[in-house]
């Protein structure tokens, strides 16, 4: 997958197939979508390119109101990460900036998806709506497609659960803790990319060997504290672990720079200090416990992991 971050740096293209959004999570609707343009493309010998924006444009256009306390299902390597993952061809990054929303829904379809990518067809998520104003829609796509010849599609809603799969909702479900109701939305495990700190010395006393992860973005959206079964990834290596989550509140009062992330790899032989890693969550095991000594926590630890090495993820 080619990644380019400004309209200048696109290479000729050979028939786009385009589709434009956000696309925080990479959810099962995304990859309907995702999945719908790599099939056109490779019909029409051409490529996929998928058109998104940094930072999110909640962020810019409402930074004290509806902005403020937006937090995401992914930073922007993690989106990144799972693009590539689609097949998805090319993926252009927009700058978003207060000047760029402005630009009428007409000047975004003539100057980006028809005289810079030259689109060869153009497909849309259900009641997708861009532009300034959000005044363009399929409809007005549609139409626009007929003058300027490009095809356009839109793609039907996704349902899980008899519920529409959204964002939104995915958000919701992980700020619940409901981790298990959001990998379903998603379609596959809600993750974290960061990088690998030194842990509690006081589990190192017990020979128990922890890690810190650090969280990339300030807008990160991190499940509420507790105790989680997670995967943890690195280049060497792939191992079950407990993770712990302390201080994650949300609202416009929260320091990422506050929130502890410990992880506990039942298998860390070949992991260190500084080493990037993914953590996929799969399921939250239980609350915050308060303990009288570190006896009582080792104890704990030891259940967690029982528990945790009987699940299958």
């Amino acid at each position: 997958m080619r990644v380019f971050h400004d309209l200048g740096d696109l290479i000729q293209i050979p028939n786009p197939v385009v589709t434009t959004g956000s696309f925080d999570g990479v959810h099962v609707g995304h990859k309907a979508i995702i999945n719908r343009i790599n099939r056109l493309a490779r019909d029409i010998q051409g490529e996929s390119v998928l058109i998104t924006f940094h930072p999110h444009p909640r962020k810019v256009l409402y930074p004290e109101t509806a902005g403020k306390d937006l937090f995401l299902i992914n930073s922007q390597q993690e989106k990144i990460e799972l693009l590539r993952s689609t097949g998805l061809k090319n993926l252009l990054i927009l700058p978003f900036t207060v000047e760029f929303s402005h630009t009428t829904s007409i000047e975004f379809i003539r100057n980006i998806l028809v005289n810079k990518l030259r689109a060869a067809k153009i497909v849309i998520g259900f009641n997708h709506q861009f532009g300034f104003n959000r005044e363009g829609n399929f409809e007005y796509l549609d139409e626009l497609g007929k003058f300027y010849g490009f095809g356009v599609e839109e793609i039907p809603e996704q349902d899980i659960h008899n519920e529409t799969v959204s964002s939104t909702l995915i958000r919701k479900a992980l700020q619940d803790g409901r981790i298990q109701r959001a990998n379903a939305y998603l379609d596959h495990h809600y993750f974290m990319m960061g990088c690998l700190k030194e842990g509690s010395p006081d589990l190192k006393q017990m020979d128990l060997s922890t890690f810190m992860l650090t969280i990339e973005e300030e807008c990160k959206l991190v499940p509420p504290d507790g105790v989680y079964a997670v995967r943890i990834e690195t280049a060497e290596t792939s191992t079950k672990g407990i993770l712990n989550i302390k201080n994650s509140r949300y609202g416009s009062d929260r320091n990422k720079e506050d929130i502890l992330i410990e992880m506990f790899p039942f298998n860390n032989q070949d992991m260190r200090n500084e080493q990037e890693a993914k953590v996929y969550f799969a399921k939250r095991v239980r609350d915050e416990l308060s303990f009288g000594d570190i006896s009582e926590l080792k104890m704990q630890l030891d259940k967690d992991q029982a528990t945790v090495d009987e699940m299958i993820y």
